[in-house]
């Protein structure tokens, strides 16, 4: 291959110049939300975004101001915080101003200097405080009378007076369960199942809501819906939820705040003056079920003034699930997409089939109407019998009902005959395409009468890939619909059959999550729950949240390494240490105990390679690597922190861990790693075990092995983890290409083919067993396609893409390549196409950031070109 130096000259130096409009401060953020309320962090993080499409954009310097009045930073006055002029071009700052105050909000912006020492302002944005500490809350923990075993759920409400001009009002509500808010007949926000789960007996999340246009002078009424939630887990299960320590019905705690205009505060709050009753339509709801539905018992206008609550019922206060009660501060779960029946089946008059076109996570909303008391079943699955029906065998394997009045994924709808019904779930979701429903007599029904709903923690996409192989874009859409299908405020391993935060699961598919999805608030609630669960020896079970279950004998190293691995990932993309500094005892305890138990450096402590196509691969080789990658990130983070001593014992100990590995399991003269099963030629490559002057007949090893296999992969989870990387990082990118776009069996494309929608749980589309069709275990060619073809790698030097890593593979069979990641800095473009002979590579690189590109294999000089911010344009030509 040839290099043509003078294209990168070009557009360095002759990018026209922008107007001075174009360069501002954009995106402003605290702790990652825009404008959020109800904050509980003290030192809160501020971070915004330079838009500014100059060549060579940067940060000189910056500065912010923070004040309780507006006016005040606009005129750039913080009397509250004031950082002055700081020469640096950082732009994730925490907050170290005057105390913040609870119940106050905050405005901020920041001031910059360019790259030419222009100053440039940010818009105002603000950040409100909640409770800040638990001392402040007023309201009693309150419920209804009935015990764990009763159905129906309990409605709430609370009549008030207000008399005067209100300036300001927000309901704090905190919840051992799941909760819907109503104020005066109108449910506030589009959120749903708040709020997320934890381990209810030692954190809860409360939420803040303004609701200071639904309130009005005179009487208002406050309601409350709750549901159980896996508070209050009444549907069996073999994960033994319904033995949860924290198993009670469900409660809440509640605080109105209303600030008038004359300058005084009132607090309405829960106690035992709110009526409480179960005559309503909710007849039942299980998170893991699903829910049952009696119209004939509507309740209208319950939650207005005009309803009368003479019959309902005295509540009870309730003792405070935990003394942990702190704010929910990440993206909400919401109905993201609707999505229309694609074909409708009549079977006969009271049995019709709706197919959504694609495998989602949700609910169904149905509107129906028909003779008073029809009984209506929503049967929801994956998979169709040969007759056309609904199929739950690959789904309903986990489930172990005491009777025949919970059936798995099966909403029941009893009709008021009064009117047409509508009816979409508010406590539960499922994981489905096809929608069985049948009903106990003859319907009028047309495909418009259900409407399916894609419903996930609502994250901001990040990243996007585009090439000319149809196969890796449906790859991609797949991976992310199952990502986003097992994203619920905490990510899960499928959302029918389990819905557990399988730690495995969560780290196999790190990668892919954060080039793909804004996730790092749900990352820093899910390892919050990480430090609920730890033993105090360091052991964590293997699913998180866990009702007792999953501290077995196979809860190691190759699932829980989430407690070290989620953390430096989201250090590595978004450049913020706090969930590694958070989380740095947790991961010393971690390596300790594993130490303690192994001191001879390897251990067999894990699951292994999960659902491999055949080969099985030795537990103690892959688990002993897992095991020194947590020590490596222990010893990284302690250099980060400045924890010298840890920092040499450590390194020591992942040394120790890594020189144990090769020592056992390497066979110097041939190159491979136990019995040279692709897992375990490609973990010690993947991560970084492998000898320097080894690495070559290790990766030459795997290529036979995989050739062998016709370029189909003979893998589990571990090792379709490591395969396409340790293969496409060591001289074999177009053997990686050629597994990645396999669409045979074994293969990712076997299952696009077959006309799989989201990622399988096996490889083998007719198993037996573990057949979920919608898991995110086999997940990581989603992050692969960025790393490989578009190149685009974080800086562990300069981490969040201040410095990025670009390495491309341009392959032989693509004709062109649209890889793009939206970094804490920018969009980062990563586009090259064919044109003859030649490749034409366009790099975008986002304002305040550099990138270093390394040319392929066959160029000599120069190795490296040094990336400034802009546009970029590299031609290579083709022997």
């Amino acid at each position: 291959m040839k290099y043509l130096y003078i294209s990168i000259l070009l557009l360095l130096y002759n990018s026209p110049v922008a107007q001075s409009n174009e360069c501002r401060p954009v995106n402003l953020r605290c702790d990652y939300i825009e404008n959020p309320i109800g904050i509980d962090n003290p030192t809160p993080r501020l971070s915004w975004m330079l838009q500014d499409k100059r060549s060579g954009a940067k940060q000189c310097s910056y500065r912010i101001i923070v004040d309780i009045d507006s006016i005040s930073v606009k005129n750039g006055d913080g009397k509250i915080w004031d950082t002055q002029k700081v020469n640096s071009d950082k732009m994730l700052q925490t907050y170290s101003g005057r105390k913040l105050a609870p119940f106050t909000k905050y405005y901020w912006a920041v001031h910059l200097q360019d790259k030419n020492g222009n100053l440039v302002k940010s818009d105002i944005a603000c950040f409100e405080t909640g409770m800040m500490c638990m001392n402040n809350w007023k309201g009693t923990w309150i419920s209804d009378k009935n015990d764990i075993h009763y159905r129906p759920a309990p409605y709430f409400r609370k009549e008030i007076m207000i008399n005067k001009i209100i300036k300001s009002a927000r309901i704090y509500i905190a919840v051992a369960g799941l909760y819907e808010l109503y104020i005066n007949g109108e449910k506030i926000g589009n959120q749903r199942l708040n709020p997320m789960y934890t381990r209810f007996d030692r954190r809860n999340l409360y939420l803040t809501h303004n609701v200071t246009t639904q309130l009005q002078k005179g009487a208002n009424v406050i309601g409350v819906l709750l549901g159980n939630g896996w508070n209050n887990h009444q549907s069996i299960g073999v994960w033994g939820f319904e033995r949860a320590p924290w198993r009670s019905r469900p409660t809440f705690c509640l605080d109105l705040r209303i600030e008038y205009n004359d300058g005084t505060t009132e607090i309405i709050a829960t106690d035992k003056s709110w009526r409480t009753s179960t005559d309503g339509p909710l007849i039942f709801n299980s998170i893991y079920t699903a829910e049952h539905y009696d119209a004939r018992l509507q309740n209208e206008g319950w939650s207005t003034v005009a309803f009368d609550d003479s019959q309902w019922n005295e509540v009870i206060n309730r003792s405070a699930p935990s003394t942990n009660i702190t704010a929910q501060q990440l993206q909400p779960i919401r109905n993201v997409e609707a999505l229309p029946v694609q074909k409708m089946t009549r079977m006969n008059d009271t049995t019709f089939l709706f197919d959504l076109g694609r495998n989602i996570a949700g609910v169904t909303k149905v509107k129906l109407s028909g003779k008073r008391g029809t009984i209506v079943k929503l049967k929801h699955g994956e998979r169709l019998h040969k007759d056309g029906s609904v199929d739950l065998s690959n789904i309903n394997v986990y489930h172990k009902p005491t009777d025949d009045t919970d059936p798995f994924q099966t909403d029941i709808l009893i009709l008021s005959g009064n009117k047409t019904d509508e009816f979409m779930p508010k406590f539960n979701y499922k994981g489905f395409r096809y929608v069985e429903l049948t009903s106990n007599q003859p319907l009028h029904i047309d495909k418009d009468c259900l409407t399916g709903y894609f419903m996930h923690s609502d994250v901001t996409q990040h990243g996007y890939v585009n090439t000319s192989n149809k196969l890796i874009n449906d790859l991609w859409k797949a991976t992310n619909n199952s990502y986003l299908s097992n994203l619920m405020g905490y990510p899960t391993d499928c959302p029918q059959r389990e819905k557990n935060g399988w730690t495995g699961d969560g780290h196999l598919a790190i990668e892919t999550a954060l080039y793909n999805f804004d996730g790092i608030t749900i990352y820093e609630k899910w390892l919050a729950d990480h430090i609920d669960e730890q033993q105090p020896n360091g052991v964590l079970p293997d699913i998180i949240p866990t009702g007792g279950w999953g501290y077995g004998g196979e809860n190691g190293l190759d699932w829980t390494s989430t407690i070290a691995i989620i953390p430096w990932n989201i250090y590595l993309f978004y450049g913020d240490s706090k969930l590694l500094s958070d989380c740095y005892d947790n991961i010393k305890r971690y390596v300790d105990y594993v130490n303690y138990k192994s001191p001879n450096g390897l251990t067999a402590w894990g699951r292994g390679d999960w659902v491999p196509v055949k080969s099985k691969s030795n537990i103690e080789l892959t688990s002993s690597i897992y095991f020194y990658v947590d020590a490596s990130i222990l010893a990284n983070a302690a250099k980060l922190f400045g924890k010298t001593d840890d920092y040499k014992y450590y390194s020591t100990l992942a040394e120790k861990i890594k020189n144990a590995i090769n020592k056992k399991y390497l066979n110097m003269e041939t190159g491979i790693y136990a019995s040279g099963t692709q897992t375990e030629q490609s973990m010690p490559l993947q991560w970084g075990v492998v000898p320097k002057d080894m690495k070559a007949k290790v990766a030459h090893n795997l290529s036979i092995a995989v050739e062998q296999t016709g370029f189909h992969l003979d893998v589990g989870v571990l090792g379709a983890k490591a395969i396409l990387n340790a293969l496409s990082e060591n001289g074999y990118a177009e053997t990686a290409y050629k597994i990645a776009t396999q669409d045979t069996y074994p293969s990712w494309g076997w299952w696009i083919v077959n006309g799989a929608t989201t990622l399988v749980e096996n490889w083998d589309l007719a198993a037996k067993q573990d057949i979920s069709d919608n898991h995110m275990m086999f997940g990581e060619i989603g992050g692969w396609f960025f790393k490989a073809l578009g190149g685009i790698r974080p800086d562990s030097e300069q981490p969040g893409f201040k410095h990025i890593l670009l390495k491309p593979h341009f392959i032989n069979e693509l004709e062109y390549s649209e890889v793009k990641h939206l970094s804490p800095h920018g969009w980062i473009i990563s586009e090259w196409k064919r044109k003859g002979k030649k490749i034409i590579y366009n790099i975008e690189i986002p304002a305040n950031s550099t990138a270093t590109f390394t040319m392929p294999d066959e160029i000599k000089e120069p190795k490296e070109v040094t990336l400034t911010a802009g546009k970029h344009q590299i031609k290579m030509e083709l022997k």
